[in-house]
């Protein structure tokens, strides 16, 4: 009979014959067959069922198997006995692999047929040691599915006492190597329905031995916990969750936080990854032992695992925002407001909390305008309720992972633990491009200077292939040593400590040059002291050609000339100081934000003396004396040389305790943009006015004067007489609270032109003048103005101000309410000295000397207009947003708004950059062919080290790559929305600032 059935089924025959033959086979099963024609028939139904080359012959073999397994069940006993079924197991069936599902669906339906045997016994026992050896073998899913099939009909195959504990380990790994390959959905489907029949088989395990159940939550704990970057589990174990009985969480998560062998970095990786298992279709009850992890978390206060676990996963949240909001505003059901509203408070929460992301919250800002935003105290209590404070400031897990440069071409800077106040300036400084290219181009092989590490950081930033460089050698080599490690600190104390720094380094580095060239000229003793004391004379006085100066003082380098007159003898010192930025003060009064020099000098109230009754500061704290007619911003023709006896109690300012002797300063202000309220925004250019106007040393802030040899009142103007290439402003935002004894932050708008018109007063006159103060010069027999005794003897015109254009470079923004906390980022853009045109230049001379008649004509001044339509073509032109290891394309107009928008962020330090017609550093521009994008070829030694670095960073994402590929089918079935972007978060500093601190809750799936 098994002949004639083997050459039925590979015969032509039409298929209704065959299958008309094959039911005669069937019913002849019920004669008398001897042992050897039954194993033949058992061989043959065996091979068509594991070997057969269509469905026909497979279904044919288990039709025949079954029929002749019926009526000839003590010779089928004898067939499929221990020896047959381990030989299918170990070695497969000729050349049909042991691992194939057709060989564990042969048993399960061979157990079916012996059920009733005694021989089953032993089965049971053979395949108890089996599947245990096939789980620990790690099997695929649809393997492991047929196997859980088979154990579930079949509980006594599942491993007994020890071993069902062993077993139920073994298998949470492999379902934790679980990975779907298909993103088809019919594929997924299927995989879902594989693994939810896995995890119906531990279900079913758990309940029939309870013993087995701890175990395995361990298991999948320790799982879930694994910090080996080569290992990613499967989102697949989401599926065991439902399965755990919600009574047991009160003792899990206590055992869990309270557990000392359990680290942080694994709880941050198990949280993390259970959030991750949201996305799991079957994900139930997730959320809820997710919440009651963080909340155990929080209870037994390990808040810098609920910080890192924020920082890792905010971004999680913020990409679905708009269209959560979109979505639910289209339904219009009540249950939809409801949670708009709330969604919406917390929303506003994060903002404040995780302030300094400008680019990310925009849009959320909009889509979210139409709802109520709750008020700072309502934020404060909301927080509040569930406060999280770090137990130590490192937050290296909110490092990004590699992924290679942004979009931008930037690289951006990862913060070491609250460095992002040195990353802000970094940047700024990379993007001042003159002063990049003139780092690049030193020769300074064989030296281990600060400006060799930051021409080195400035080649990695231009040429590394890293999405983000972590700058540790110059942190470690550039921090001020009374900044505490890990700290937040005063990004403007860490710029002007920086260029200090490397300005001292150069000059000690000349001197030593200096003395080895006299060493190689065999210069006797004496010609070797004259060396050296002109080395000691060149770190003593300020260097006045360019050939002298340093780097720091070619590109930031000015002079600010200071004149203190006493009001009693009417002699007058003056000195001329060398600066690196300037130190602008707020006004303390709103009283005279409109009010022009030019106003002040026609008012009838001045004394015969032309001084001005009003008291400024500047960033000296020598007193320093001028004549208001040779004062910035003022022409001879419109000083009025009127007297006045005091001057208007308009005209003097309330004391502001945010900066020492900063009292009665009038605050210039020209064509001030006004607040919907009526109130005006201060600009840049009314704090440099303010900082630039005379000022009365009364009180007891009188001035010494020698010639008196007593303590006067005393009238201190100051002047810049050489400008900078590059100008550095910090807007001091940080006043001190006597009362509370803490620096608290001023957060009023400032407005930020593009274009800077700086007064620069050169005169030939005070070219001669040291550093030291000139004293005991008397005026009282004198009867001209002071400001026509210190004109050249040339032409009238030497002693205007000229008003030299700057553009806006960068912007460094302090996001926080102090000066402890919060967080820096910086705009940024590229900026050349030869940008501008000579028109443009030109166009600045003239637009000095029409703005004093635009402002006693009532009219737009000429500048303002020039300035607008500049920006207006700027605002195509690229931005860079720098925040950490963060780097965004953005525009001059969220600059512009970045107060307004986000109240806490404020710009703090600000570099314009000077427009020349010509370059002042034509001696270093790039010869033809030599220098790549502007930027000058780099030394042989910084490219070694750049080019061996990036081999590094290639050979880590290629282990990187393998390691996402075993994550990759999980995160192709999870069914997220398609342009989901799992990032990383921005580089954040710490719990109070930029980033830290927050929380997790529950509004339906969404995680905050």
């Amino acid at each position: 009979m098994d002949k004639i059935l083997e050459g039925l089924v590979s015969s032509s025959h039409p298929l209704p014959v065959k299958r008309v033959i094959v039911r005669k086979v069937v019913e002849s099963a019920e004669h008398w067959l001897d042992e050897a024609q039954c194993e033949a028939m058992f061989d043959l139904t065996t091979r068509l069922i594991l070997e057969g080359q269509d469905p026909f012959q497979r279904q044919v073999g288990h039709q025949v198997l079954e029929a002749y397994a019926r009526y000839h069940r003590p010779e089928f006993e004898s067939f499929f006995n221990k020896t047959f079924v381990l030989g299918l197991l170990q070695q497969g069936y000729h050349s049909l692999d042991r691992k194939d599902v057709a060989i564990l669906d042969y048993i399960h339906n061979g157990l079916k047929l012996i059920m009733s045997c005694p021989s089953v016994l032993d089965l049971f026992s053979l395949l108890q040691v089996e599947v245990l050896r096939m789980v620990c073998e790690r099997p695929e899913p649809p393997l492991c599915a047929r196997l859980s099939d088979l154990l579930t009909d079949f509980v006594q195959c599942i491993p007994k006492g020890k071993l069902s504990i062993t077993f139920c380990q073994q298998l949470v790994r492999t379902i934790g190597h679980f990975q779907c390959v298909s993103c088809q959905e019919k594929e997924l489907r299927e995989y879902v329905s594989q693994v939810t029949k896995v995890s119906n088989l531990l279900q079913n395990i758990w309940k029939a031995e309870p013993s087995t159940l701890l175990p395995s939550l361990q298991e999948i704990f320790a799982s879930i916990s694994s910090t080996d970057a080569s290992f990613e589990p499967s989102v697949a174990l989401a599926s065991l969750v439902q399965h755990i009985p919600l009574q047991m969480i009160t003792v899990l998560i206590r055992s869990l936080t309270t557990d000392p062998n359990v680290k942080d970095a694994s709880m941050t990786q198990a949280l993390c990854r259970m959030i991750d298992w949201l996305s799991w279709p079957l994900a139930q009850h997730v959320d809820t032992w997710v919440i009651a992890l963080l909340k155990g978390l929080a209870a037994v206060q390990k808040f810098t695992i609920l910080i890192d676990v924020t920082l890792l996963k905010i971004e999680l949240i913020v990409p679905h925002v708009v269209n959560l909001v979109h979505s639910f505003k289209s339904d219009g059901l009540p249950s939809s407001t409801a949670f708009l509203l709330q969604l919406t408070e917390l929303v506003h929460c994060m903002m404040y909390h995780y302030s300094g992301f400008p680019d990310l919250y925009e849009p959320i800002l909009e889509a979210i305008k139409d709802f109520p935003k709750p008020s700072e105290e309502k934020i404060k209590l909301i927080l509040n309720q569930s406060a999280w404070t770090s137990q130590s400031n490192s937050l290296a897990s909110c490092l990004s992972r590699l992924s290679g440069k942004s979009e931008t071409g930037k690289t951006g800077l990862i913060n070491l633990g609250n460095t992002c106040y040195m990353n802000s300036v970094i940047q700024a400084l990379f993007m001042a491009t003159d002063f990049r290219r003139q780092v690049l181009s030193l020769n300074l092989n064989g030296c281990n200077s600060l400006m060799k590490k930051l021409q080195h950081l400035f080649a990695f930033l231009a040429h590394t292939q890293r999405e983000a460089y972590a700058p540790r050698i110059f942190f470690e080599a550039s921090r001020p040593p009374w900044f505490t490690p890990r700290s937040q600190q005063d990004c403007s104390e860490y710029l002007r400590f920086l260029l200090d720094r490397l300005h001292e380094e150069e000059k000690i580095l000349k001197v030593q040059s200096l003395h080895k060239s006299s060493e190689s000229l065999g210069c006797t003793e004496t010609s070797l002291q004259e060396v050296v004391s002109k080395a000691a004379a060149l770190t003593e006085t300020p260097c006045t050609s360019d050939g002298e100066k340093t780097l720091i003082e070619k590109m930031f380098g000015g002079k600010l000339q200071t004149h203190i007159r006493c009001l009693n003898c009417r002699s007058t010192s003056q000195k001329v100081e060398a600066f690196t930025d300037l130190s602008l003060a707020f006004c303390p009064s709103s009283s005279v934000e409109n009010l022009s020099f030019q106003d002040l000098a026609s008012s009838p109230d001045i004394q015969d003396d032309g001084l001005l009754r009003t008291i400024v500061s500047g960033p000296s704290e020598e007193p320093v004396v001028y004549n208001p007619a040779t004062a910035a911003f003022v022409h001879d023709s419109v000083v009025n040389e009127r007297t006045i006896h005091s001057p208007p109690d308009e005209f003097h300012c309330t004391e502001n305790t945010s900066v020492p002797n900063a009292s009665n300063k009038i605050l210039v202000n020209k064509d001030v943009p006004q607040k919907p309220g009526g109130e005006t925004t201060p600009s840049v250019t009314d704090l440099l006015n303010y900082f630039l106007a005379p000022e009365i040393l009364t009180d007891d802030n009188q001035y010494y004067c020698e010639n008196c040899a007593s303590l006067q009142n005393a009238e201190k103007t100051m002047q810049i007489t050489e400008e900078p290439e590059y100008l550095i402003l910090t807007l001091l935002r940080f006043s001190y609270d006597q009362k509370y004894h803490v620096r608290r932050k001023i957060l009023d708008n400032v407005s930020l032109p593009l274009v800077l018109e700086l007064p620069v007063k050169r005169t030939t006159s005070f070219s001669s003048l040291s550093e030291s103060w000139s004293v005991d010069v008397d005026f009282t027999d004198i009867s001209e103005n002071l400001a026509k005794k210190l004109k050249p003897s040339g032409t009238e015109d030497a002693c205007c101000p000229k008003l030299v254009p700057y553009l806006l470079s960068s912007v460094v923004v302090h996001s926080g309410v102090s000066s402890e906390s919060g967080h820096y980022y910086s705009y940024a853009r590229n900026i050349t000295g030869t940008e501008s045109t000579y028109q443009m230049c030109h166009q600045s001379e003239t637009l000095a000397l029409a703005s004093s008649q635009s402002h006693l004509l009532g009219r737009e001044s000429p500048s303002a207009i020039f300035e607008q339509d500049l920006e207006n073509k700027e605002m195509s032109k690229e931005w860079f947003l720098f925040n950490d290891s963060r780097v965004t394309f953005t525009s001059f107009q969220s600059v512009q708004k970045i107060t307004s928008r986000f109240p806490k962020d404020t710009a703090y330090v600000l570099l314009y950059k000077k427009q020349n017609s010509t370059n002042g550093l034509s001696g270093n521009n790039p010869t033809s062919g030599l220098w790549v994008n502007g930027d000058p070829p780099l030394q042989k030694e910084l490219m070694d080290a750049i080019t061996k670095d990036n081999k590094l960073y290639l050979q880590e994402q290629e282990l990187n790559a393998r390691a996402r590929a075993l994550q990759a089918a999980s995160a192709s079935c999870s069914f997220r929305p398609n342009g989901f972007d799992d990032n990383d978060p921005p580089g954040s500093c710490g719990p109070t600032g930029g980033g830290g601190g927050g929380g997790f809750n529950t509004v339906g799936r969404l995680v905050f």
